[in-house]
């Protein structure tokens, strides 16, 4: 664990370089299988968490989003933004920054790009969620929609639950080749298909992943059979859905936090009352998760901010002895707590 901040207060930050190395250095599949192990045990612990859902600014352009959350000792939050539009100015639909400070003093303890670090929490948490509510023995995934998520639930699932086969599908072939260009050579069988009712065909799960930001049917009711594992992480706003209701009334619904959810998920097409589980207590026991081979298990996640405390701290732990950080000036560290102005004076000299 990196220190509290020094007598000069410097805090360590990661840089996009800095985590891409990083990740190198442990191993892309390790690293989401460490980053769902630490995932996993922080839900054990959700009730010590502060609780809210995101607070966001939605525009006709898209949503920048903060995500707070503490367990009393340590406090985190995440600035991320979603543009779906950005991609025809070869701009990243999802960019982010994240930050940990110690609760006790209040001083930040880690700065961090979140980009790609966002990515690689969303993949190992659909991978921790599938571990608990996926058919046992689960072989091949679907994964319809092939931006720049798709590899990393697929490396995700592949490390964590055991998939061999990955069946493609998006609206846009080069999207599709992509995907399947990166995950060349990575250990899975990968077969591009040209619809998303084709992508299905023999998957025991099923992740949506798609950008538009609109109320969308990307899985309709007749397509889904028994006994699969639905991941959807597509629907991540209000007014932006991807499957069609009547596929959530056959369904047994998981979800990581009910009121964020039901503003932004899948379920915000059902009625208030619609009954759903949080995931933290099938984790725990406390709920059951997978019943039957009949059963369909859907985990309707939008994000939440302690899977983002998660990662920030796993992040912290990781840094010691690589030295894939740099030291940020950005805290007054006056001699005197109280005599700031001199401080201000003296750097004039």
């Amino acid at each position: 664990m990196l220190q509290a901040p020094s007598q000069k207060a410097l805090v360590p930050f990661v840089s996009v370089e800095n985590m891409m190395r990083l990740v190198h250095l442990i191993g892309i599949e390790t690293m989401l299988a460490e980053l769902a192990d630490v995932i996993e045990a922080d839900f054990r612990r959700w009730q010590l968490f502060d609780k809210t859902p995101r607070v966001a600014s939605h525009s006709r352009e898209g949503v920048i989003e903060l995500m707070p959350t503490s367990d009393g000792d340590i406090y985190s939050f995440k600035y991320v933004n979603g543009h779906p539009k950005n991609m025809a100015q070869g701009l990243q639909t999802v960019t982010a920054f994240g930050l940990l400070a110690e609760v006790s003093t209040g001083y930040p303890v880690l700065l961090t790009e979140m980009t790609m670090l966002t990515a690689l929490r969303t993949a190992a948490t659909s991978a921790m969620a599938a571990r608990h509510l996926a058919p046992k023995g689960a072989k091949t995934m679907a994964m319809i929609g092939n931006g720049a998520q798709a590899e990393f639930q697929a490396l995700a699932m592949k490390a964590v639950v055991g998939i061999e086969r990955i069946r493609l599908y998006d609206i846009d072939p080069k999207a599709t080749e992509k995907t399947a260009r990166n995950l060349a050579g990575c250990g899975l069988t990968i077969t591009a298909c040209t619809s998303s009712q084709a992508a299905i065909e023999g998957a025991e799960i099923i992740t949506t992943c798609t950008a538009d930001k609109q109320y969308a049917t990307i899985l309709s009711d007749n397509m889904v059979g028994a006994g699969v594992h639905i991941n959807a992480i597509g629907g991540d706003c209000p007014g932006k859905t991807e499957l069609h209701r009547d596929i959530l009334l056959r369904s047994d619904t998981f979800v990581e936090y009910p009121p964020q959810t039901r503003v932004e998920g899948e379920i915000q097409q059902m009625d208030p009352d619609y009954p759903v589980t949080e995931l933290w207590k099938v984790i725990t026991g406390e709920a059951a998760g997978r019943r039957d081979r009949n059963q369909i298990t859907l985990f309707d996640s939008v994000g939440f901010a302690v899977e983002d405390f998660s990662a920030l701290r796993y992040v912290r732990d990781r840094l010691n002895g690589t030295g894939l950080y740099q030291d940020l000036d950005i805290i007054a560290d006056p001699d005197d707590p109280r005599d700031l102005f001199g401080m201000l004076q003296r750097a004039n000299t």
